[in-house]
């Protein structure tokens, strides 16, 4: 039950790519699985939920010839955002229109809005052929804000806490710890960065975030010494300063951001993530060759695993 592994479902940004020339990374939209001490925890919702979702179902079938008899499917969602790529999957994951299911969902949209109502507005009712509120399973959507935790245990039901001092960052016993901080460096209401803490192990999520002259300060203290850092590289640095089409201020970073961000937060292992949708196989191995000197450092793809 100890376990602490990592599976990346969907590594693409923007928007889910069909081709035969994306095969090797894959061309689905955001989404991490998280497997620690017995808890589920998946990082966004973009396309690649669609396959955890199906594989799930495949798993609560085989656990019983009846429903009354089969094991309840389990889950705790964590989005980072709400734009498209992270949120495009969540209406097709399979386990939501099963009865037994409890599937807890985080995030933060705003100070004005729930999470609940944006997500009802933009993938049910007019959208979907159900609304959020016809959901079969037992789903529960939560706001979460920077000074809140969330603890799984499994003798009960996720826990949020407040956290005021360093020692509330600092998971007890057989507790996970989820624990998170907004960045505003992605437009339009920033993105939540995630950090997964086990007993001594950390995994810190960090999509959708642009990356500043000298480096995000606030990001570096608080992924300190993880395991694991997980972090946006949409562009080449040459395509983010391209003279025709610069895309500073798209709120995406560069390879070169991400490796100076490890260096930072001093991370045992980077891995680059959420590419942009024009960039084939061809050219991420091109990428891959230029950095192959680097330790510790490789691009994620659909199907990739790392233990803890």
């Amino acid at each position: 039950m100890s376990e602490f592994k990592i599976k990346f479902r969907g590594v693409r940004g923007s928007y889910p790519i069909a081709n035969g020339n994306y095969l090797q990374y894959g061309g689905n939209t955001s989404c991490v699985e998280v497997n620690v001490n017995g808890h589920l925890i998946i990082l966004d919702a973009g396309t690649g939920l669609i396959d955890v979702g199906n594989d799930l179902m495949e798993k609560y079938i085989a656990s019983g010839l009846t429903p009354q008899e089969r094991t309840p499917i389990k889950a705790t969602v964590l989005i980072s955002h709400i734009h498209q790529d992270h949120i495009q999957g969540f209406t097709f994951f399979r386990p939501l229109h099963i009865p037994t299911s409890k599937i807890n969902v985080y995030g933060n949209v705003s100070y004005e809005e729930t999470l609940s109502d944006e997500l009802a507005h933009l993938l049910f009712g007019k959208s979907f052929p159900l609304d959020l509120g016809d959901i079969a399973g037992n789903l529960n959507i939560h706001d979460i804000t920077d000074t809140d935790g969330i603890v799984l245990r499994h003798d009960s039901e996720p826990i949020i806490k407040r956290i005021e001092r360093d020692e509330d960052k600092i998971p007890q016993g057989d507790d996970v710890l989820i624990t998170c901080y907004r960045s505003y460096a992605h437009p339009q209401e920033g993105v939540i960065i995630y950090k997964i803490a086990y007993k001594d192990k950390t995994l810190v999520y960090a999509t959708d975030k642009e990356s500043y002259l000298g480096g995000d300060k606030k990001l570096a203290n608080f992924a300190r010494g993880c395991d694991l850092i997980i972090h946006d590289a949409q562009y080449t640095t040459e395509d983010y300063l391209n003279t025709f089409v610069p895309k500073q201020g798209y709120g995406h970073s560069t390879f070169d951001m991400a490796i100076e961000c490890q260096k930072q937060v001093g991370a045992k292992k980077l891995v680059f993530f959420h590419f942009d949708p024009t960039y084939n196989d061809n050219k991420l191995n091109i990428i891959k060759e230029h950095y192959k000197e680097l330790e510790n450092v490789q691009l994620a793809y659909e199907g990739l695993e790392i233990e803890l």
